[in-house]
């Protein structure tokens, strides 16, 4: 398969027709029940959050929830979560965490809502919250991104033992609008700004920052059943970690190397 620049990738990923959350839930998962609220503040319908099966096996699915029509993004803030939407994702974790059921996040958003409201009730906080409790969660954490994987609102529900990009996702520091926004005050170059960022799953692959890239196929049926059958083979990984202990270190290792550089003087850079 040829590869997509970003930029097209972007088009493909913003496709209605492409599967989302909720197709993911009533195909892959059985008996999906969906818990609401924070207990702060109210329910974030961008953040949709419950306990399913998954092959037999108790999960909690946790993911970011878009729609097809004008209202229904309009309900769910076009996949933009509020700090009550991350506290609820991570309240649901903790219930996991205390049940011994794995997690899966499929993380679809071009970032935290930025509003002021947001800013008042902590979106930062929750969101680093987010971060420094998913590293140390105690059961294992499989997280996917799906579509769009944009800065600290998509890392907050990506602090995971395996995280997998489908082949046209992208996964950014920040959205391309808002790289382009902020570096040359023209939205409208977001293409530019995304072939520039360097934010496809294969950049991310040959990085070491994900653990695989899960291919789609010719149509949305083979696309879920690829992410499935991914699923499968993740848990039976985790599953041969001898101990918890073991599959923290190993969560937190793979984080702390993400950055790592190392200098080299003048004399050690001749000849390369």
């Amino acid at each position: 398969m040829t590869e997509k620049p970003a930029s097209e990738k972007m088009h493909i990923i913003h496709d209605v027709k492409r599967p989302m959350l909720s197709d993911y839930i009533e195909e892959l998962f059985d008996d999906f029940i969906e818990l609401h609220g924070d207990r702060y503040f109210a329910d974030d319908h961008a953040i949709m959050a419950g306990v399913a099966t998954f092959c037999g096996m108790p999960v909690t699915v946790i993911g970011h929830r878009k729609g097809r029509t004008i209202e229904q993004n309009m309900d769910a803030n076009f996949g933009m979560a509020n700090p009550e939407g991350y506290r609820k994702a991570l309240r649901l974790a903790h219930q996991a965490e205390k049940f011994h059921r794995p997690v899966i996040n499929f993380v679809d958003t071009s970032g935290a809502y930025p509003g002021l409201g947001a800013e008042e009730r902590g979106q930062g906080e929750a969101i680093a919250r987010c971060l420094y409790e998913f590293i140390e969660l105690r059961t294992p954490v499989v997280s996917i991104i799906t579509g769009e994987g944009g800065s600290g609102g998509a890392l907050a529900l990506a602090v995971a033992d395996r995280v997998l990009m489908l082949e046209n996702a992208l996964y950014s520091v920040v959205s391309p609008r808002g790289c382009a926004s902020i570096l040359w005050k023209d939205p409208k170059r977001e293409g530019e700004a995304a072939d520039a960022l360097h934010i496809t799953a294969q950049d991310l692959y040959s990085f070491g920052m994900i653990e695989g890239i899960i291919q789609e196929g010719q149509s949305n049926a083979q696309l879920i059943r690829n992410v499935g059958r991914a699923l499968r083979d993740q848990f039976a990984e985790l599953a041969a970690v001898p101990d918890m202990e073991t599959l923290l270190q190993k969560r937190y290792e793979k984080f702390r190397k993400i950055g790592v550089f190392r200098q080299i003087n003048q004399q050690e850079n001749e000849g390369v």
